[in-house]
């Protein structure tokens, strides 16, 4: 039997398993107990596990899976990432760190936890949608009432269409609400909605730069406020982009496996 010393987090509202992994005792490659670990009747419950690891180079890194054991980056995680280890002494309120895409610059301000996302030189728009790479893929859908779309039935046959194959993407829907967008968003590996989606937003305020909205842009999800920022140089490419954002430390126990 083992046993697992976790933190849980949220980041308006999208939830995780948070491990202290300095000592790399987590079984990474083992993607059942990862998928333990996220149940909400059989484990602890959550979107995602995130492991917090030292790194030669950085203040530390952020190991972050899916329930099914896939690896993306994750933005609220990120986010959580930061403030949890600002916590356990591994980094500064300005920290750089890595994650699976690569280095990242995060710096907490108040309550507000800001995360540089990666820049975007291309957003598709192939037809009545828009695709974003913000770290993760995401399909971006503006619709007139977020409220009453299926986001399971809708997202997943988007996530799972032939367009996407092998790898499947992200999909958000959007509505316009006077100065701010309110999203909704099926997310890959969760298989499901969740209450927020880090990169799910960012990709959503940079498809909507296009319809006329500038940074900072407000965001609402099903679990909160978000802010992304950005700047656009001269190629019309994105830089500077940071998901603005509270984190929360809800809980913390031990799991038995």
């Amino acid at each position: 039997m083992g046993v697992i010393h976790f933190h849980k987090y949220q980041g308006t509202g999208n939830d995780f398993v948070m491990i202290d992994d300095r000592l790399r005792h987590f079984e990474g490659e083992n993607t059942p107990l990862i998928g333990q670990l996220c149940h909400r009747r059989f484990g602890i419950g959550a979107d995602g596990v995130i492991l917090l690891r030292n790194h030669p180079d950085y203040q530390f890194e952020m190991v972050y899976f899916n329930p099914d054991g896939s690896q993306s980056l994750c933005g609220n995680g990120s986010r959580c990432a930061l403030h949890f280890a600002n916590q356990l002494g591994m980094a500064a309120t300005s920290s750089q760190f890595l994650a699976v895409d690569g280095p990242h610059h995060g710096f907490i301000k108040g309550d507000m936890i800001h995360i540089k996302m990666p820049n975007v030189a291309v957003i598709e728009h192939p037809d009545e949608a828009y695709f974003v790479n913000t770290g993760s893929p995401h399909y971006v859908k503006i619709v007139s009432e977020v409220d009453q779309v299926n986001v399971v039935s809708e997202g997943s046959a988007i996530r799972y269409s032939a367009a996407y194959e092998p790898a499947g993407t992200n999909v958000n829907f959007v509505e316009v609400q006077g100065d701010h967008l309110k999203v909704r968003t099926y997310e890959r590996g969760v298989e499901n909605e969740t209450l927020s989606c880090g990169t799910g937003v960012t990709a959503v305020a940079l498809a909507l730069s296009a319809q006329g909205f500038s940074s900072p842009i407000p965001l609402h999800t099903s679990g909160g406020k978000l802010m992304v920022s950005f700047r656009s140089n001269e190629k019309g490419e994105f830089e500077e982009v940071y998901l603005i954002g509270p984190a929360k430390e809800v809980f913390k126990g031990t799991y038995q496996y």
